[in-house]
Parts: C-alpha cells; structure tokens; sequence
C-alpha cells in the first residue's frame, strides 16, 4: 500500500496510513473472530457468518439454539421466490418446536436485509422473535428500520458460502402457505471452529 505525500503533509500522512492500516487489519481479525455456522440441508451446504457487534442479543439467541441442536430436521417451512425463505421452527412433519422466550429487536443496529443477509423472522409483535429465521433471497429494503411497521427486521448475519443452495430453494414449487411440495430439510447447523 502507497501513500504519496507532500513534505509539508508528511506527518500527517504517516498516521493516516498507519490508522488505515490499522484499520484493515482490524477488521480482518473481527472477519476470523465472527462467528460462522454451517448448515448441512437436503439441497446442499451453506455457511453464514453472525455478528455479535452489531447483534449481539440475537446472535447469542440464534447459537444457543445452535448448541442445543434446535434445528436439526427442521425444514425451512415458508419459502417465496424473490423475497425470503424461513426457517428455524418446524419439524418435517410440520410439528411447530417449542423454543425459548422471545428476545428483544435489534432492528436498529445498522445491518441491512440485503441477498444473502440472515434475520429473525417475528409476528407483529416486535418483540416476538424466538428460534426462527429468514434469508433474504434479494435485497429487501422494506424490511429493514424504521418500514414497515415503524421496527423492521433485525438482521444478524450473512451467507458467506453457498448461497447457490439458499437460491436453489426459490426454485422449489409450494402449496399453501407458501410450504415446499418437496421438503427442504436441514439436517444439521453446527458451530464452525474460529479460525486463529
């Protein structure tokens, strides 16, 4: 990385080109310190990357679920091309899980639900997220704070690998309620060992 700076500014320009380094490196160290949760589902694998800065109730929320195996032979039982497949909450056979009290919506924390982008699904009760979650399958700017109910969604991570496989779900057909004909089952989410 090069910097050209006048004899006059050259001071100046050294602490700005070390803060900037500093800052890159920074914010490498936070990318292999955030959390990374692999989901292994009928359609293929795909990992999403949490971030606890910046949503750190929902992240803690959505691991302890993680560890607890909550969403082992669940199925992403609400899928709609062109906005957002849901999951989190539901057996194969359509048996809702009992889950945890629900947390508090961090919808105001930054994050956007933008392609690719992991929420908590909620009812219209904003303080009502529990176990289950949406990926966005597109940029959905409606979603986020203050639209469209004057709270939004709160976002807490993204799809880093695979979203080949999180898109392969808009291609499945659905019937009522916008459930998949065919199952799209996630056999397990674990927790990826951090990289150091």
């Amino acid at each position: 990385m090069t910097f050209a700076c006048s004899s006059f500014f050259k001071a100046s320009c050294r602490t700005a080109a070390v803060a900037l380094l500093g800052l890159v490196f920074a914010s490498s160290v936070w990318a292999a310190d955030a959390p990374r949760v692999k989901f292994d589902t009928s359609l293929g694998s795909f990992t999403v990357e949490l971030n606890p800065e910046k949503a750190p109730k929902s992240v803690a929320n959505f691991l302890k679920y993680v560890e607890d195996k909550m969403y082992d032979n669940t199925v992403f039982h609400r899928v709609i091309a062109g906005f957002m497949a849901q999951g989190g909450g539901f057996t194969k056979d359509m048996q809702q899980k009992s889950t945890r009290s629900p947390i508090e919506n961090e919808s105001k924390n930054g994050l956007r639900n933008v392609a690719g982008s992991i929420a908590m699904a909620r009812t219209s009760d904003p303080n009502s997220a529990t176990s289950q979650f949406f990926i966005n399958f597109v940029d959905n700017k409606m979603l986020d704070y203050p639209s469209p109910d004057g709270v939004g969604y709160a976002v807490f991570g993204k799809v880093i690998e695979g979203m080949d496989v999180v898109n392969k779900m808009a291609t499945i057909p659905t019937g009522m309620n916008d459930v998949p004909r065919q199952p799209i089952v996630v056999n397990s989410a674990r927790l990826m060992a951090t990289e150091k």
